[in-house]
């Protein structure tokens, strides 16, 4: 039910000042939605029926774009299940002769699709960092997200990162994300503590299976994708808007992901955020929509000032704050 006690102020204006944009560090590149796998709280909305992915026109530009400015010091590949879509390998490749940190989102299952066998020793030999998706380490609560059989897998391809040196060298970190269950009922709840669910998932996980990680990172869901499909199905999508917004942390916006990266899309247009780009909410320069295109022909990626914001922008400041790094508290 909706509390009409309860006012969700326009995020913009919950702010003191303007949002603005630091200098850029971070590329994040979501190459497609086509994925192995259809999870519930996708905000992607990815499935394997999706047919979206990066063209080899884009592609060329993004490795342009890579070695262009030394400033990148980190590229993010994400998806769909982004090792199955064009370009994957080519952006590694050129990232890390560029000397950049490759970040790679990952489901963990595409590793035992026919084709994708190689994936693991790939991104080893590649020193790529592996941010896995684990929503819970216990197996009903993951398969009823994610898909039957989905844990068990999941289980197999962290024991064979493992194989590989990842969580034990230094050079090959694998972390685990996890996603809080979409809420059914308006008993909603802040995103557990990232440092004890951290020490829970190692226990466990290292008791059970001899499994070994880097970092747990919490992410809230914020009612972007299915997870506002299935939040308006169950008449809960402004009672956990207002519940996101009474929980509005300050403390949080300095550290926004947002400041300092770019989200960049198949076709090649920008954004300031994921969550932007699954809203097509596009980055601004002198109001105009900023592509990869203007970007190389500028010869410059600090063309934004003010970040574009939305009443969804409350996810990643509720609480400790969330971002694709974890919490920012």
């Amino acid at each position: 039910m909706i509390n009409p006690a309860v006012t969700v102020i326009p995020f913009h204006q919950q702010l003191d000042i303007p949002l603005l944009k630091q200098p850029i560090e971070v590329l994040q590149i979501n190459l497609g939605k086509r994925c192995n796998l259809a999870c519930s709280h996708c905000h992607v909305e990815a499935s394997p029926q999706r047919t979206e992915e990066l063209s080899p026109a884009v592609c060329a530009d993004l490795i342009t774009l890579i070695q262009q400015f030394p400033q990148i010091t980190a590229i993010d590949l994400t998806g769909g299940a982004p090792e199955m879509l064009y370009g994957f390998k080519p952006l590694v490749v050129a990232a890390r002769q560029a000397h950049k940190q490759v970040i790679v989102r990952s489901n963990l299952t595409i590793y035992f699709e026919p084709g994708y066998d190689d994936i693991p020793e790939f991104c080893a030999q590649q020193q790529v960092r592996i941010v896995a998706s684990l929503p819970c380490y216990l197996a009903d609560n993951v398969d009823k997200m994610r898909g039957r059989g989905v844990y068990d897998a999941s289980i197999k391809g962290l024991q064979w990162l493992n194989r590989l040196g990842y969580g034990q060298d230094p050079q090959l970190v694998l972390d685990l994300v996890y996603n809080p269950p979409i809420p059914t009922t308006a008993d909603f709840k802040l995103t557990a503590g990232q440092q004890q669910l951290e020490l829970d998932y190692q226990e466990f996980l290292q008791n059970h299976f001899d499994i070994r990680f880097n970092n747990l990172l919490t992410i809230t869901n914020l009612p972007i994708g299915r997870t506002a499909t299935t939040l308006k199905q169950r008449q809960l999508d402004r009672p956990y808007l207002e519940f996101l917004a009474t929980n509005f942390n300050p403390a949080t916006v300095a550290g926004l992901m947002c400041r300092n990266q770019l989200s960049i899309d198949h076709l090649g247009r920008v954004y300031d955020c994921d969550f932007n780009q699954m809203a097509e909410l596009p980055a601004l320069t002198n109001q105009e929509a900023l592509t990869v295109q203007k970007i190389l022909a500028a010869g410059s990626l600090d063309l934004i000032n003010e970040i574009q914001t939305a009443d969804y922008c409350y996810g990643c400041t509720a609480g400790a704050g969330s971002s694709c790094g974890g919490a920012l508290l």
